[in-house]
C-alpha cells in the first residue's frame, strides 16, 4: 500500500496533537499544555548513541525543569522495550531516566511530525527536536542524523534564548548566552532609524544594535 506523503510541521505552527502509550502510561498532548515541552525522538533502543543521549538527557533535566520545561522522548520501539531498556541503563550505569518514552509501533506521531527520513532509514527515526511553548506552538525544529548525537548544551541555549526573546521582545545574536547583549529590533522607519543612533546602544550601524538587559 502506498502512504500517503504527509507536510512537514513547521516553525510557528500548532504541534500535531497526538494521544499516545509511553511508559509514564497513556500522555495526550495536551496534558502538557501551559509548559514548554522538548519532544525528541531516538532510532532506537540498546543502541550505543541513543543510550549516551538519553543519559545525557537525564542529566540537564533538571536544568530544564528550573526553566519550566518538560522531556518526552520517541521511538518506534514497543512499549515493553523501553521499559527494559530503562531498566537496564539504570542497571549499568545508576542512571533513572525520569520523564516519559513515547512507544510508536504505528508510526503515528512520528510522521505526524516528519520524524522517519527514508534516506536515513526507512524503519527507524532519526534524531529530531521539536521545542513547543506553553501554547503548544512549535519553536525551534533541531534534525541530527543517525549516527551524530545531540549537544545537550545547546538545547539549553536555545531554550534560554527563546524563553528571553519572548519575555524582553529582543532577538539573540550569533553564539549568545544568558549574560550577553541582546539585539535590538530592527527599526521600520526612517525616523526611528535616525532616533536609534542617540539611544545609547550598542551600534554598528542603525539596522544592527545590542543592549545590555
Amino acid at each position: 500500500m502506498e502512504e500517503v506523503a504527509r507536510a512537514m510541521p513547521r516553525i510557528g505552527d500548532i504541534a500535531p496533537q497526538f494521544e499516545a502509550l509511553t511508559t509514564h502510561g497513556v500522555l495526550k498532548l495536551e496534558d502538557f499544555k501551559g509548559q514548554w515541552l522538548i519532544i525528541f525522538s531516538h532510532p532506537a533502543d540498546f543502541t550505543p548513541v541513543c543510550t549516551t543521549e538519553f543519559i545525557a538527557f537525564t542529566e540537564i533535566y533538571p536544568e530544564l525543569q528550573k526553566r519550566g520545561v518538560e522531556l518526552l522522548g520517541l521511538s518506534v520501539d514497543s512499549n515493553s522495550s523501553h521499559i527494559a531498556w530503562v531498566r537496564n541503563v539504570e542497571e549499568k550505569t545508576g542512571i533513572k531516566i525520569p520523564f516519559p518514552i513515547i512507544a510508536d509501533l504505528n508510526k503515528e506521531v512520528s510522521s505526524a511530525y516528519g520524524m522517519l527520513h527514508p534516506g536515513q532509514s526507512k524503519t527507524e527515526t532519526v534524531r529530531c527536536v521539536f521545542i513547543l511553548d506553553p501554547g503548544q506552538k512549535i519553536r525551534l525544529i533541531m534534525y541530527y542524523p543517525m549516527n551524530v548525537g545531540r549537544n545537550m548544551q545547546e538545547i539549553l541555549r536555545v531554550i534560554d534564548a527563546l524563553q528571553t526573546a519572548d519575555e524582553y521582545k529582543v532577538a539573540l545574536p550569533a553564539n549568545w548566552h544568558p549574560g550577553d547583549k541582546v539585539v535590538v529590533p530592527s527599526p521600520s522607519t526612517q525616523e526611528m532609524a535616525e532616533e536609534r543612533m542617540g539611544q545609547g546602544y550598542e551600534c554598528v550601524d542603525w539596522y544592527l544594535c545590542k543592549k545590555q538587559l
